[in-house]
């Protein structure tokens, strides 16, 4: 690793349900007018900017950050799926960490519409067919969306594997809304219990359409910098970046065929141990943790990916309570993506705004006493996952 990168800057918008948002412009310029208020520097202090969105025109990066001033820096556009707010931070990143700028901001934003994710072209090849193929080599496949029965799938194989109950998935729903409650960025903020979650209508394996996140809108921003930069604006002791690391898909991702391998497993595992070894510390110091629950299925698979548990054994952890509050970690105090909501490209930004937030001990309710580390996971199937881990010192 080279220099270290001092994370000065935090902004995000509240998430909000299609058709209600701003244009995303706008709330590029919100988030990003935040994360400069919040870091006490101008914008032409800034040298690059990465933007990531997933529905939008090209130079849409562009346009945003126009509203923030005309100053001629880059600014790359970042496309990785649900993982395009943390792609554009592991770029932003590695800018300062080699030395080729001293401050950079990371912005993400989605503007989305109603219902299920679709292809955006009919007329070339799907970049998923990889995993499609997993799907109809493991699985019947059904009237259910594509990430439905991807992520469901996984689910489904972790119960034939390890006997897991329909319940324990229910209950990642239920812990993460009780997270959002006092999360006003969040779009669902109202308790929820079990049965509930299990009486909503049925998608694939044990999940239920209240153990999916929603399409949403919404923007995030983070403001990078040197400890020199940091230094010269005054700012004493700030949250860093200890380890970051992005993995992509891997032969076992697809051979032998298998949905929770498909869906990132091997991914999220292969990019945690990167960042443990970069960071000399592993996951058991680690007291809070923002994960990519797109569906709970993803939540209980990744608490076993990134090493919380023996593989198999995430039902333990659910089941005693240990991913919430009073437990060994704090999973998705921000309400995760189930709760929060998951507007593609700023998603990865909020989970660093919230981490960042933790570690400065300004969580408000939500905070995790003691907090001086935490570890980011944000997955898109593709694919790409970026794992990270803050410290405050």
């Amino acid at each position: 690793m080279g220099r270290r990168v001092c994370v000065i800057g935090i902004g995000m918008t509240n998430f909000v349900k299609p058709g209600t948002s701003d244009e995303y412009h706008i709330m590029a310029k919100q988030a990003g007018e935040m994360a400069l208020k919040d870091a006490g520097i101008k914008y032409d202090e800034v040298e690059q900017a990465c933007v990531g969105y997933v529905y939008g025109e090209s130079c849409s990066g562009e346009r945003a950050v126009y509203e923030l001033g005309l100053t001629g820096i880059p600014v790359y556009n970042v496309n990785n799926n649900c993982s395009t707010g943390s792609t554009a931070l592991f770029m932003a990143k590695q800018f300062v960490e080699g030395g080729l700028s001293e401050c950079v901001l990371a912005l993400g934003f989605e503007k989305m519409a109603k219902g299920a994710l679709g292809a955006t072209f009919m007329d070339r090849l799907n970049p998923m067919d990889k995993h499609m193929e997993v799907v109809l080599a493991c699985q019947e496949f059904t009237p259910a969306t594509p990430t439905a029965q991807l992520f469901g799938g996984a689910g489904l194989e972790h119960q034939k594997l390890y006997g897991t109950k329909d319940a324990t998935f229910a209950k990642i729903a239920v812990k993460n809304r009780a997270h959002a409650m006092n999360n006003e960025h969040a779009i669902f903020r109202d308790a929820l219990t079990v049965e509930e979650v299990m009486a909503s209508p049925h998608q694939y394996g044990p999940i239920t359409r209240l153990q999916c996140c929603p399409p949403s809108c919404g923007a995030g921003a983070a403001i990078l910098c040197s400890e020199d930069f940091a230094k010269r604006h005054g700012i004493k002791n700030p949250v860093y970046i200890a380890g970051m690391a992005m993995a992509t898909d891997v032969v076992k991702s697809f051979e032998p065929k298998s949905m929770m391998a498909a869906v990132g497993y091997y991914m999220a595992e292969k990019a945690a141990n990167i960042v443990y070894e970069q960071a000399g510390i592993g996951p058991q110091d680690i007291p809070v943790m923002e994960m990519h629950d797109c569906f709970t299925a993803n939540e209980l698979i990744t608490y076993e990916a990134l090493g919380l548990c023996p593989r198999g054994d995430a039902e333990k952890l659910i089941e005693g309570n240990q991913t919430t509050y009073g437990g060994k970690w704090v999973v998705n105090p921000s309400g995760g993506l189930l709760s929060k909501g998951h507007p593609l490209g700023a998603t990865g930004l909020a989970q660093c705004n919230e981490l960042v937030e933790q570690l400065r001990g300004t969580a408000g309710k939500r905070q995790v006493q003691g907090a001086k580390i935490a570890l980011q996971h944000n997955l898109g199937l593709g694919g790409a996952c970026v794992v990270t881990m803050y410290r405050r010192d």
